[in-house]
């Protein structure tokens, strides 16, 4: 993840933006990521509400490990 200052959606490059099937009906909170599209295999997340708000921005490796963590289920609640 990209550490310091938060970026907003409008400083970043062409993002393809998908949403997360697991945010809800439509009407809670919602999550989209998407590559960056300039080659850096970086990822982009931020809230659907607030599309020119804060984005986070992981690095490849960071969002593969990020996705393994959550298929493998180790951030469930106990």
């Amino acid at each position: 993840m990209v550490a310091g200052p938060w970026l907003t959606a409008v400083k970043l490059p062409a993002v393809a933006w998908h949403i997360s099937s697991r945010s809800g009906n439509g009407s809670g909170n919602c999550v989209e990521a998407g590559p960056i599209l300039d080659g850096s295999g970086r990822v982009a997340v931020r809230h659907s509400h607030h599309p020119s708000g804060h984005v986070l921005v992981y690095s490849g490796a960071g969002w593969t490990a990020f996705l393994a963590g959550v298929r493998s289920t180790s951030f469930e609640r106990g």
